[in-house]
């Protein structure tokens, strides 16, 4: 039995004392003590791939700060590199693939990895901080998006232009909508198996959703999302699975995604959530969405804000409502900030729910 349920309960929908509380990236460079243990396992992937490090470093924000969750420490690109295309991390440059997607004979080749196989280090990982978090709060898993995960597969890494995976959006089409079932595939057995390995709730993230026009959003990204929710198991000893979608930079569309069926919509700082709760007329719950910069603020200030937030939403009534970050927290931040921004969820939260 958990013994702090606040945050699935905010995502089913179900009344809670207080606004729960997580931060994307919570077990992060902004740490000194994960610098220090990534340090400890000699780089990125080995961190991810030592069970024991990777539950270390899952616990380490829980142990400073009144979380309501703690999150599962992988990558959103581990099914790619599973798939043998050799991933690698570069100082300063970010994810980079030895072997990225270029034509249809590359895609022909792509297989869904087994989650027990080659994936087998992230279950592992997930097994171990269950029993180490001994019902403390819930655990989330996670997995990126297939149109996210197409992104960094073709364009070989990061990108600011989009023109190779674009490219290939729009003068190939057959070949992209063939690499996004793929990975579809792949995401919903990977998912699956996070949840039959003890993750209490699941996260898709669609880093980079908002980059597409509206007609291709709902072609190449939203069509996929919806095979992804219709695929999960959605229960597990009897206890809901809550599902959370987040396509960055896609406001816009939270109607059309909240018609997927998940239960919670997360939410970037560009959009109000007021306006957002208003697009979805309360059918999921919103999850956000202080912009991360405020943390290098004052204290006084990053309380400020979390009351902006508060009341952007307002009461909660027949909604949920998860207090988070509109992305990632920065490497930057001063870990004392990120006290006062959870505490202050917590102290101001309580008179927006009956």
């Amino acid at each position: 039995m958990l013994k702090n349920d606040r945050f699935l309960k905010a995502l089913l929908k179900q009344p809670v004392d207080k606004t729960p509380v997580w931060m994307m990236r919570q077990a992060g460079r902004y740490l000194p003590e994960y610098r220090e243990t990534r340090k400890k396992a000699g780089g990125f992937m080995d961190l991810c791939m030592n069970k024991e490090l990777a539950c270390e470093v899952t616990m380490q924000p829980l142990e400073r700060y009144e979380l309501d969750a703690a999150i599962l420490f992988s990558d959103i690109l581990t099914i790619p590199d599973a798939m043998g295309l050799g991933l690698y991390f570069s100082t300063g440059e970010g994810p980079k693939f030895n072997k990225p997607i270029q034509n249809a004979n590359d895609v022909e080749r792509l297989a869904v990895p087994d989650p027990y196989d080659k994936l087998a280090y992230v279950m592992d990982a997930v097994s171990l901080i269950r029993q180490e978090l001994n019902d403390r709060v819930p655990l989330i898993g996670f997995s990126g998006s297939p149109w996210t995960l197409a992104t960094y597969m073709v364009e070989g890494g990061s990108t600011k232009e989009f023109g190779k995976v674009k490219g290939m959006m729009y003068d190939s089409p057959e070949i992209m909508h063939k690499l996004l079932d793929t990975l579809a595939k792949s995401v919903i057995q990977y998912l699956n198996a996070q949840i039959e390995s003890g993750a209490q709730a699941v996260m898709v993230f669609d880093t980079w959703g908002g980059v597409l026009t509206p007609r291709d959003y709902k072609d190449f990204s939203l069509r996929y999302l919806q095979q992804i929710v219709d695929g999960i198991n959605r229960t597990k000893d009897g206890e809901q699975i809550p599902v959370v979608l987040f396509s960055k930079g896609a406001g816009q569309w939270l109607d059309l995604m909240a018609e997927t069926g998940c239960d919670a919509l997360g939410v970037d700082w560009t959009v109000d959530l007021s306006q957002a709760r208003k697009l979805v007329n309360d059918k999921v719950a919103l999850q956000g969405n202080m912009d991360p910069c405020i943390l290098y603020a004052s204290d006084e200030r990053v309380e400020a804000e979390v009351k902006n937030v508060l009341a952007s939403y307002g009461k909660v009534g027949n909604g949920g409502h998860v207090f988070n970050l509109g992305h990632g927290i920065h490497q930057h931040i001063d870990p004392s900030r990120v006290k006062t921004f959870i505490d202050a969820v917590h102290d101001h939260s309580t008179q927006y729910h009956n």
